[in-house]
């Protein structure tokens, strides 16, 4: 009985401390949850092209200010770590998709203000495969570059 008494009390402590915050507005839970702002539909899509019309990319200019660090040979498929950087002014967004995966599309970082547009993803890659990286910029312009990985031993399901 002790025990349920304590249950009650902490939890009851708890909600007498959130009431005020919830009451005043502060603390909104509907705004805490990202469903709206989250593209489903894009991570959700069983092949590149598919994924790259959920997320209105309908054509990128290749270049080489986009620069892929990953393995040549990835000895495990389960661990591959890939890091991007764009040289593009006003990069606002890079976006990783992994063409032969279940589903391409890995990761989609923002970045705001002055914030340098790079970032390092462990992957988890079916099989030997292209990796390309998108820089959006402010401008709603998009570039890609495209790096190719072996694969020796398949990691996700393959």
């Amino acid at each position: 009985m002790n025990e349920l008494r304590r249950h009650l009390l902490r939890g009851g402590a708890s909600a007498g401390l959130l009431l005020p915050l919830l009451a005043s507005g502060l603390l909104a839970p509907g705004r805490v949850f990202a469903a709206d702002a989250w593209k489903r539909e894009a991570f959700a899509a069983r092949s590149s092209a598919d994924a790259l019309k959920h997320l209105n990319i309908a054509g990128s200019t290749e270049t080489r200010d986009i620069v892929i660090s990953a393995p040549e040979i990835a000895e495990n498929g389960a661990k591959v770590e890939v890091d991007i950087l764009s040289n593009l002014a006003n990069t606002r967004s890079l976006l990783l998709l992994a063409d032969k995966n279940p589903m391409p599309l890995c990761a989609e970082i923002s970045f705001s203000g002055n914030a340098l547009p790079y970032a390092r993803i462990q992957l988890k890659l079916a099989e030997t495969t292209r990796v390309r990286a998108i820089a959006r910029g402010a401008d709603g312009r998009t570039h890609v570059a495209f790096r190719e990985i072996k694969v020796t031993l398949g990691g996700c399901g393959g």
